[in-house]
C-alpha cells in the first residue's frame, strides 16, 4: 500500500468548502469521486485543513492511499483529465506512512486581498474584497503588530469551531500595497474558523476609522468577538503553502 501526497489548486468560488457538505458540492466531495473512478475503488482523502465556502488554495495538501501501480505523472494527468477547469493537481508524490496532511503540518500560509479604490472588478471580483472607502494604511500596519506572537485568538475564532484550544501563534503578518491592492499575508502554526478573515475584518474597521488601531490589543486580551470587527468576505482569501517538517516531506 503507498501513501500519496497530492497538492491542489482550486478557486473555491463554486464549492461549499472543502470539506463534504450535506446541503452543496464541496471541493472534497469532486476530488474524492475523481480519484475513484480513476483508481476504480472508492477513495477518501484528507486535507492539511479545512477551506471555507468560497475561500481559494494555490497549494492544497492532501493524502489517500493506493495499492496502485500508476506513476506519480500518470495520477497527475489521469487526475486533471476529469476534474473541473475550477480544480487542479499540481502534484502528487509517494511519501512514508508516517505522513499526514493535517497533523504533520507546521506552518500555514495565508493571503487576503482587498480591493481599495471607487469600483470595482470584473476579472478579479471572485479573488478581492471590493472597499470603495479610503483606508488609513498606518492605523492598519499599527493595530497588526500586536498580533504577531504566541496568544489565545478566542476573539477572532468562528461560530461553532471544533477545536481542543484557541490558542495560536502567527509568525508574520506582512500588509504592502500595489497599485489599488493590499496584500496582507499570514503565517502561522495553525488558524482558527474564520481567523484570518475577522482579522481582516478588524483591520478593514480600524482602517476606516471605525475603532481606533489600540483596541485591537484590547480585543484580543479581552477574547470576546463581538468586540471585534465583521468577518471579512471569503473570496479575498487563498491558502498559499502548508510547511512540512524536512523529514516529512
Amino acid at each position: 500500500m503507498r501513501k500519496i501526497k497530492m497538492v491542489l489548486e482550486y478557486d473555491g468560488g463554486n464549492y461549499m468548502g472543502w470539506q463534504i457538505q450535506p446541503n452543496g458540492i464541496s471541493i472534497q466531495e469532486v476530488v474524492e469521486k475523481v480519484l475513484s473512478k480513476v483508481l476504480k475503488i472508492k477513495m477518501k482523502v484528507y486535507a492539511s485543513g479545512r477551506t471555507d465556502s468560497g475561500v481559494h488554495a494555490e497549494a492544497q495538501v492532501a493524502h489517500f492511499t493506493t495499492d496502485s501501480r500508476m506513476t506519480e505523472l500518470e495520477m497527475v494527468r489521469a487526475f486533471n483529465s476529469l476534474l473541473p477547469h475550477d480544480i487542479s493537481v499540481k502534484q502528487v508524490e509517494d511519501v512514508s506512512e508516517s505522513f499526514d496532511a493535517r497533523k504533520s503540518a507546521i506552518r500555514k500560509i495565508y493571503r487576503y486581498i482587498i480591493l481599495n479604490r471607487d469600483y470595482p472588478s470584473a476579472l478579479m471580483y471572485r479573488r478581492v474584497w471590493f472597499i470603495p472607502f479610503p483606508l488609513d494604511m498606518s492605523a492598519i500596519m499599527e493595530a497588526k503588530e500586536c498580533l504577531i506572537g504566541r496568544h489565545d485568538f478566542l476573539a477572532f475564532q468562528g461560530r461553532n469551531a471544533e477545536t481542543k484550544t484557541s490558542v495560536r501563534e502567527i509568525y508574520r503578518i506582512d500588509i504592502s500595497c500595489k497599485d489599488d491592492f493590499i496584500y496582507m499575508t499570514f503565517e502561522g502554526n495553525g488558524f482558527l474558523k474564520h481567523m484570518v478573515r475577522n482579522i481582516v475584518g478588524t483591520l478593514a474597521w480600524i482602517g476606516k476609522g471605525k475603532m481606533p488601531a489600540s483596541r485591537m490589543k484590547e480585543i484580543l486580551d479581552l477574547k470576546n468577538r463581538r468586540l471585534a470587527g465583521p468577518t471579512a468576505q471569503p473570496q479575498g482569501l487563498c491558502l498559499v503553502k502548508v510547511i512540512y517538517p524536512d523529514d516529512c516531506q
